[in-house]
């Protein structure tokens, strides 16, 4: 639940939004002509409080993500955004530090702290890097199982990766599960948050689309290709020789 609407005006910025452009030219499609927004400087990293603890004093709406952001007031009164956790509330004591705690809602430790089966979120690639594993709204990662200096973490795509021991993680899963529900209703909409039309490959001329041409609806039996003739479905992304691929342990279901 939202209990705050006016954000903290000390922790926001301004970003430049560049409408999916790269030097002018268009790199990412369907993308402008969004409302203004601002924003929220979020602790995704909790280094330089680590250990001290905090109170949650209200649950907000942030535009530039799904999930619900948590406004805490630290002890020594700084104050933070952090990502919500489900079941987080007005009120709820936080801490993160490098040593065991009690596996709470929002609480954040090291993964090798945390008991397994235990559902995490916002989780650090490497003990130096900011979190960036599960922060959607909703999802959350599941710790199985200890190897040496790792742990097997389960990822909501259903892979089984290795991260670090001393990696951290937030206890509990991100807040707001119920936006992939959300029923959009109308175009008006989606052109406020930045989406612009999408047009069918097959509805244009062969010259703009590998699926263009043809005399009324010729469709079907057609491989399904980008509008640059890369294959679209089932085909493997992933880099053969990425320097993570060592810590995959089950790729991906397809």
């Amino acid at each position: 639940m939202i209990t705050k609407r006016d954000p903290e005006k000390s922790l926001l910025t301004h970003i430049a939004y560049k409408a999916g452009r790269s030097g002018g030219k268009i790199s990412v499609r369907h993308k402008g002509g969004r409302v203004k927004r601002q924003y929220r400087l979020i602790d995704f990293h909790s280094e330089e409080k680590l250990g001290i603890p905090a109170r949650v004093e209200g649950i907000e709406y942030d535009p530039y993500r799904s999930a619900r952001i948590a406004l805490l007031l630290y002890k020594d009164g700084e104050r933070r955004y952090i990502l919500a956790g489900e079941g987080m509330k007005v009120g709820t004591e936080v801490i993160a530090d490098r040593k065991k705690l009690a596996a709470n809602e929002g609480m954040r430790m090291p993964l090798e702290f945390i008991p397994a089966g235990t559902l995490v979120h916002n989780i650090q690639v490497n003990p130096h890097a900011k979190g960036s594993i599960a922060r959607g709204a909703g999802v959350s990662a599941r710790v199985l199982s200890d190897q040496g200096d790792f742990v097997q973490v389960k990822l909501p795509s259903s892979s089984v990766r290795l991260f670090h021991k001393s990696c951290l993680a937030s206890v509990g899963q991100v807040s707001n599960p119920e936006h992939g529900n959300i029923t959009w209703s109308k175009a008006g909409r989606m052109r406020k948050r930045g989406i612009r039309p999408t047009v069918r490959g097959v509805a244009m001329s062969p010259y703009a689309h590998p699926h263009g041409g043809g005399e009324g609806r010729t469709g079907e039996g057609r491989i399904p290709k980008t509008p640059w003739g890369k294959l679209a479905r089932g085909v493997r992304t992933r880099k053969k020789k990425k320097y993570s691929n060592t810590f995959i342990v089950e790729r991906r279901k397809k």
